[in-house]
Order: structure tokens, then C-alpha cells, then sequence
């Protein structure tokens, strides 16, 4: 199987990169059961990297009925280093407009029934997530939308993503009580991914595409979908040219990432204690420390 070290997750309205070149679709079971979709595995900027429509292609999956567990291990059993996350959000300030880009560099988790763990059944990690996103692939990621100079965009560099369990979107009285938080965008998808990924030794930013102003801004109407599916399309086409300039400068300069090695402290379990089932089921992402 061919293998590839950038990995795109795309969100609501990206469901493929116009851009790959020597398409190949693959299939991959996992011990977590299937993805999302089949792993687009192609070229871009000259540079392997393997695409996966998070929702599905068709959109089929609510965001808790993600397979967040799938998709991230699928990643990794493809040699996947870094994740580069395409995510439609609401915007919860005034100064983020739709249609701007956002790199959030903090979450808060407000999902209740997704698993966001690898671990369990007789194994027990604790990572470090403290800063949950790869500042050096955020900061690639940010000066890659800069340099484009996107009309009518503006980059907004770090910020606060809030994760909703959905799908219903929020109320007015919840909206504001994110934005007495300070956070800065909202959606329902990068948790637990950010997570997973983070306990997969992968490096993981977003690059959150604001759709509209949630609900609670007094001068513009309550989200509708269709305000979120016109700005969705335009969100894309933006999206594709981020990520390809982002892949064609880590190309030319890959990161070492804190994350590359995040499971070094944070197994508590003696790996000569854990049960043989567990060992197997992980061992995509134990075996460097076995």
C-alpha cells in the first residue's frame, strides 16, 4: 500500500481536492471499524498525501456518528505524519467574518458521547494536551492562507475553537455563553479527532472556515442552512488553495512536531502487563515503544 505523510480531513463542503493528481481510492479496515470513506491517496505539490472526507463523500454522518477513531488510525497505517484539518465554524466575534479563516490554537470540549480515546481494556495513557494543536504546522498553515492574499478573507491567527456535540446548532442563550468564554469559532467535528490524533503521534492543526455568525448576533438573522451551504462552496475553493500551499512548503521543510512523540511518557501501564488483545489492537501505535 502506498503511503503518505500528510493527511487532509476534509470538513462540511470539502469532499475532495480538484488539485490531486494520481488518484488512488483505498479502502482500509481498522480495529475500530471502517472510516468515514475510502482514503483518497494521490499527489499534491509533487507530495504524497492521502485525503478523507470526514462526513463521507455523500455527507452520511451526523458529527457524532464520525468514525473518529477509524479515520485517525487509517491515517497512521498509512505512515501519516501531520493532519491538516478543513472545518466549517460558526464565528463568535465580531471581528470574524464569514468567509474568514481562522487557525485555532486552543479547543473546549463540550461533546458528551464520543469516545476520545485509543486507551482502555488494560492500558491506560494520559497525554499532555495542554497546547492541543501543532504550533509549527499551525504556523505553516497560517503563513501559507497569508501569502495568497484571498479577496475579501482575513487570516485570523490563533483563537479558540469550541466543539458542540450538535447537530442541532446552538441557542442564543448558549451561544452567548461561549462568547462570555472568549472563544472564538464554533463547531462540532475536532473533538475528539484532535485528540485522537495527538494519542497517534500525529501533528494536527485546523484550519477553521467561518459560515456565519452563529446566532447571536443582533444584526443578522439566526443560522439557516441555506446561508451555511452558500458559504460552504466559497469556504472551499478557499480551503483547496490553503492546503495546497501548505502542503508545498511542508514539503520543502517538515516540521519536527512535539506531538511525533507524545506517547514517550504517557503509557502508566508496564507494556509487559498489558493484556495481549490490547497489545494487538494498538500495536499500530505502540510498536516503537515495545
Amino acid at each position: 500500500m502506498a503511503e503518505a505523510k500528510i493527511g487532509i480531513i476534509g470538513g462540511s463542503g470539502l469532499y475532495k481536492m480538484e488539485a490531486l493528481k494520481n488518484i488512488e481510492e483505498v479502502y482500509i479496515n481498522t480495529p475500530w471499524g471502517e472510516p468515514s470513506d475510502a482514503l483518497i491517496l494521490g499527489t499534491l505539490e509533487e507530495m504524497p498525501v492521502a485525503f478523507l472526507a470526514r462526513h463521507g463523500r455523500n455527507h452520511r454522518f451526523l458529527p457524532s456518528e464520525v468514525p473518529y477513531q477509524a479515520n485517525i488510525y487509517a491515517m497512521k497505517s498509512l505512515g501519516v505524519e501531520y493532519i491538516i484539518s478543513a472545518s466549517a465554524v460558526g464565528s463568535l466575534k465580531q471581528e470574524v467574518k464569514p468567509l474568514d479563516l481562522v487557525i485555532p490554537d486552543q479547543f473546549i470540549d463540550c461533546t458528551r458521547n464520543r469516545v476520545s480515546t485509543f486507551f482502555g481494556n488494560g492500558i491506560v495513557a494520559h497525554i499532555t494536551f495542554d497546547h492541543p494543536v501543532c504550533e509549527k504546522l499551525a504556523a505553516i498553515l497560517a503563513d501559507a492562507a497569508e501569502s495568497l492574499h484571498l479577496p475579501g478573507v482575513t487570516l485570523h491567527r490563533g483563537g479558540t475553537y469550541i466543539c458542540i456535540e450538535g447537530p442541532a446548532f446552538s441557542t442564543k442563550a448558549e451561544s452567548h455563553l461561549y462568547r462570555s468564554w472568549g472563544a472564538t469559532v464554533i463547531g462540532m467535528t475536532n473533538l475528539p479527532e484532535a485528540k485522537l490524533a495527538r494519542e497517534a503521534e500525529i501533528a494536527y492543526a485546523t484550519l477553521a472556515l467561518a459560515t456565519d455568525y452563529d446566532c447571536w448576533h443582533p444584526d443578522h438573522d439566526s443560522v439557516t442552512v441555506e446561508m451555511v451551504v452558500a458559504n460552504l462552496h466559497r469556504n472551499a475553493e478557499n480551503a483547496q488553495k490553503v492546503i495546497q500551499e501548505t502542503v508545498r512548503r511542508l514539503r520543502e521543510n517538515p516540521p519536527i512536531s512535539l506531538a511525533h512523540s507524545a506517547l514517550k511518557y504517557a503509557i502508566l501501564t508496564p507494556l509487559d502487563k498489558v493484556p495481549a488483545a490490547a497489545k494487538d489492537k494498538l500495536e499500530l501505535l505502540l510498536k516503537k515503544y515495545l
